[in-house]
């Protein structure tokens, strides 16, 4: 079974890489973009009897930061 995880920040954490590609797209001349906050995806290819309790449990213990990430997973 193929998974997608999409770990993004939190609502109130402060994203400073996503600050950086913000100001490099106004530096690139693109006008308009107002905010930008970065994340990470993971794809994985897992046993088709994979419970959601263990792919739960990946994503909490290494894959995001709980105290200030948040994650979703898609089953593909």
């Amino acid at each position: 079974m193929k998974l997608r995880i999409i770990v993004s920040l939190k609502n109130g954490v402060l994203d400073p890489q996503g600050k950086a590609i913000q100001h490099a797209l106004a530096g690139l001349g693109f006008e308009g973009v107002d905010d930008v906050r970065a994340g990470k995806i993971f794809e994985l290819d897992v046993a088709d009897d994979a419970s959601d309790e263990a792919i739960d449990e990946m994503c909490r213990k290494l894959l995001a930061n709980t105290v200030i990430e948040n994650y979703r997973v898609e089953k593909q």
